[in-house]
């Protein structure tokens, strides 16, 4: 049996029609399924979790973007008991991309139907003032956040959505705030033990996939299966440098650029100067100056083709 989670409002309002293609499928191959649809934020979440507190064996098939993949994962009470498929419906897309997932609808309901094959990955964490929250793709603190924050209530993403051209929002709104951006004072512990201070950091960013911010490809190095997140600074350059490092991440030919650092751990402790802002998956935290990035103890199995 298959828990569809729908956000309808996907891909600016197409994801309830997607799922009407999805759902022909189903009943063409008589699939025992129930559909379950996102009505506000959070509410992926807490249908997860309704579905999982039982502490059995559940596939969940999520039809949504990035979003709705990190609201989901936050509510499966147990994450070695739950299997996950995905529909890609989402602008940047960033999970099925680091996993080789297919974006074509039709051939990611074959997938996640008939494959056969899964994948188990790494799960991330952030802490903050006794609060947790987890992450598939990556969480950051500082000018990527920002980026994430002012894309969630931008109208130019809707209608760049509409015509498919959704990730030039992440291009324009990252001029901007580099553009407003104050750089920071920042230090990094890791719990090797090695500690690192920054005069100037611009943002610091926990990757468990390679890509973030609909396919910047920050880390290159970056596997979800390793029991390591890599974590990329870019600090201690002026805005003139920063602004060159932009346009090469999307090849993953920055990492030897002035200004990079890149650094594997199993948990790192961030401490910034000022209040920053704080994503996870491109979901938005209130501003904060300390959290700890780290893994959950257990894996979550993904469905690959």
């Amino acid at each position: 049996m298959y828990d569809f989670i729908v956000n309808p409002l996907s891909r600016s309002g197409q994801g309830h029609s997607i799922w009407k293609t999805v759902e022909t499928e189903l009943k063409k191959e008589n699939i025992t399924y129930e559909v379950h649809f996102t009505a506000h934020r959070r509410h992926a979440t807490s249908i997860a979790e309704e579905i999982t507190k039982d502490g059995k064996e559940h596939t969940l098939i999520v039809l949504g973007g990035d979003g709705t993949i990190n609201e989901v994962i936050n509510g499966i009470k147990y994450l070695d008991k739950c299997t996950l498929g995905y529909v890609p419906t989402g602008s940047s897309n960033d999970f099925s991309r680091g996993l080789g997932l297919p974006c074509d609808i039709k051939k990611a309901v074959t997938s996640v139907l008939h494959s056969g094959h899964s994948k188990l990955i790494d799960i991330g964490t952030i802490r903050y003032r006794n609060k947790k929250r987890r992450f598939a793709v990556s969480s950051g603190i500082g000018y990527d956040a920002a980026i994430c924050h002012t894309v969630c209530i931008s109208k130019l993403k809707v209608f760049l959505n509409k015509i498919k051209l959704g990730k030039l929002a992440y291009v324009g709104v990252s001029l901007d705030r580099l553009y407003h951006c104050r750089p920071a004072g920042m230090t990094v512990r890791l719990d090797s033990g090695q500690e690192f201070h920054y005069k100037r950091a611009y943002f610091a960013a926990a990757m468990n996939l390679p890509y973030e911010g609909g396919g910047c490809k920050f880390c290159p190095g970056a596997f979800c299966d390793d029991g390591l997140l890599d974590l990329i600074v870019i600090a201690d350059v002026p805005k003139y440098r920063a602004l060159a490092i932009l346009p090469v991440v999307f090849s993953g030919g920055h990492t030897h650029m002035k200004g990079v650092h890149i650094v594997k751990c199993r948990e790192a402790q961030i401490v910034s100067d000022n209040p920053l802002p704080i994503h996870t998956d491109g979901e938005p935290v209130f501003l904060q100056r300390k959290l700890t990035m780290a893994l959950e103890p257990e894996r979550l199995k993904i469905i690959i083709p």
